[in-house]
């Protein structure tokens, strides 16, 4: 019986194979890479918004105050957009996963911040009928700072180091 498991972006090796090799060809990231970065990441995001809607949703339904069901549905969202955007919309950035999901939790949390920001002061400022439009309205805005974060440092690839300088005061040969 074989005990491995897919994850989506990456092969997850079993136990009983030790040795394997993790395949670099991944037929769902070949399907997406047709489309454009930003599309990718507009629908990883996609993915996340419904997650957060539908958590928010559920945790609002059991009597919790919008304020704190919010940071429960973007903790979620948060997660699943990291392992999407990781095996569909960036580069492998070279960096442990440890290290990475470190650069993406950093951005991720000003993104979130933005993102709860906006969405608080439409739920304690507009009669909140319908707390799910201020949460696509903060989701908008945080997209915006999550992608420029996300593509210049989360998933940049290290910077090769440079070559020293030459020496002052010595020549270099014509």
């Amino acid at each position: 019986m074989r005990s491995g498991t897919v994850e989506c972006g990456a092969v997850a090796v079993a136990a009983e194979m030790p040795g394997r090799a993790i395949p670099d060809h991944d037929p769902l990231r070949h399907l997406v890479e047709v489309w454009p970065r930003p599309l990718r990441f507009l629908g990883v995001g996609g993915l996340g918004l419904i997650t957060d809607l539908a958590v928010f949703t559920a945790v609002v339904d059991q009597g919790a105050h919008p304020l704190v069901a919010r940071l429960v549905s973007l903790a979620l969202a948060t997660l699943i957009t990291w392992r999407l955007n990781r095996a569909l919309t960036f580069d492998r950035s070279g960096r442990r996963v440890s290290d990475e999901a470190m650069r993406y939790a950093t951005v991720a949390a000003s993104a979130q911040a933005v993102s709860y920001a906006v969405f608080a002061v439409l739920v304690l400022s507009v009669p909140a009928t319908v707390p799910q439009l201020a949460v696509l309205m903060g989701a908008g805005c945080g997209a915006l700072v999550s992608y420029a974060g996300q593509a210049l440092f989360a998933f940049r690839p290290p910077t090769p180091p440079r070559p020293p300088a030459p020496a002052a005061g010595r020549q270099s040969p014509a």
